[in-house]
């Protein structure tokens, strides 16, 4: 009799153990830290703009304090293992830092955007395939956006970046905006591509010296945002964890509340929070 229930207990276990890797399986988006994300999305794990470093590794770029000024909340190899592709906007510091290059298999599958081709061939990845415009990665089609990251000299001191959008059979199209600020031609690319979610970098970021001008989108451009998304669902991140970055998680939720929008249409991911992804 104590052997049956025994049994039947572990039968039941391999059960449950089943349907929690089922209900796994299903798409999402957790973010990490920063603009770190990790994506199941199509049946395929998608790490994007991993920045690995312990808190404090990385110089202060504002005065205030080191970077990143937070710690990672999870295990590195619940991070990295099992990744099937990598997807990295640009190479500051805050989206590949040295932790993530020397972490990183170089047989890895990377995207990067063109700017960032020489980068990639000299750390040594075999499989970092430039993106012009778009391509198919197994069953995803994945199209790159320019970003502006900044305006005026800024501009052109921070250099490229790039947003990627993700579209694959029975999955929400996904638009990950990557370091921008709010333009004219982003609004386009949303009315063209028509996104399910936009993943927006909103921390409000500043360099030294020139504190009113945003190398990304802050509360107010994150509101424009919100404004022309259409049907979107808008995920927020890249808040609370850089000494440069100006807008906060709640900065950003206050004035999220004065324009009346609500967490049906704004999510502000905490760190480690997973958002299931629904067409």
């Amino acid at each position: 009799m104590k052997k049956l229930l025994v049994t039947a207990v572990l039968s039941l276990t391999a059960i449950a153990s089943f349907g929690q890797k089922v209900s796994g399986s299903k798409s999402s988006l957790q973010l990490v830290r920063n603009a770190t994300l990790i994506i199941h999305y199509g049946g395929h794990k998608i790490l994007v703009d991993p920045m690995l470093s312990a808190k404090g590794a990385i110089e202060s770029w504002a005065g205030i304090a080191r970077n990143p000024t937070v710690d990672i909340r999870m295990p590195m190899q619940q991070i990295t293992d099992n990744v099937d592709l990598v997807l990295v906007s640009h190479t500051h510091a805050d989206h590949f830092d040295d932790a993530a290059n020397n972490i990183l298999k170089k047989s890895i599958k990377i995207i990067n955007q063109p700017a960032d081709k020489v980068f990639f061939s000299s750390k040594g990845y075999i499989n970092a395939e430039t993106l012009e415009n778009q391509t198919k990665w197994d069953n995803i089609s994945i199209e790159r956006i320019n970003g502006e990251h900044g305006s005026g000299k800024v501009l052109e001191m921070m250099g490229k970046t790039s947003g990627f959008v993700l579209s694959a059979k029975n999955e929400p199209t996904i638009y990950i905006m990557g370091d921008a600020i709010w333009t004219d031609r982003i609004k386009e690319n949303i009315k063209r591509i028509k996104p399910d979610i936009i993943v927006v970098n909103s921390g409000g970021a500043q360099i030294k010296g020139f504190e009113n001008v945003p190398i990304i989108m802050d509360e107010k451009q994150v509101m424009q945002l919100i404004s022309a998304s259409g049907k979107a669902k808008i995920i927020a991140v890249h808040m609370d964890a850089l000494d440069h970055c100006r807008t906060t998680r709640l900065t950003l939720s206050e004035e999220a509340k004065k324009n009346s929008v609500g967490e049906n249409k704004l999510v502000i991911l905490k760190d480690t929070e997973i958002f299931t992804l629904g067409k």
